[in-house]
């Protein structure tokens, strides 16, 4: 099962990850000001990780597959890393998809 792992960055931000079940991170979150804040970007990826047409497939200048999940306002909520292939970027959504919905939550800056 996978888990969203709250951290703080040196910048005084908080971030989370979110790891599947084998812990390899499938998505990182932007920063935010709050643990509110984030919390709330938790919820947003369990929520948008289920609609497919939140995920939006990419490529990196240097040629590598990546995918941003975004709100329905279109904020981005989190980024996946750069994968290898377009076949391992579907299987890092399908993880995200799998994962999220009953992810726990690990925070680590408590």
């Amino acid at each position: 099962m996978g888990k969203f792992v709250i951290t703080k960055r040196a910048n005084g931000e908080f971030q989370f990850n979110l790891k599947a079940g084998n812990g390899q991170t499938i998505l990182t979150s932007e920063g935010y000001t709050t643990k509110a804040a984030t919390t709330n970007g938790i919820e947003s990826v369990q929520k948008n990780s289920q609609d497919d047409s939140r995920f939006d497939r990419k490529e990196s200048s240097n040629g590598k597959p990546y995918f941003n999940l975004k709100a329905s306002n279109g904020q981005i909520i989190g980024s996946s890393e750069m994968y290898e292939s377009v076949a391992a970027r579907e299987n890092g959504i399908e993880s995200v998809k799998k994962n999220a919905p009953d992810a726990e939550t690990d925070d680590q800056t408590a």
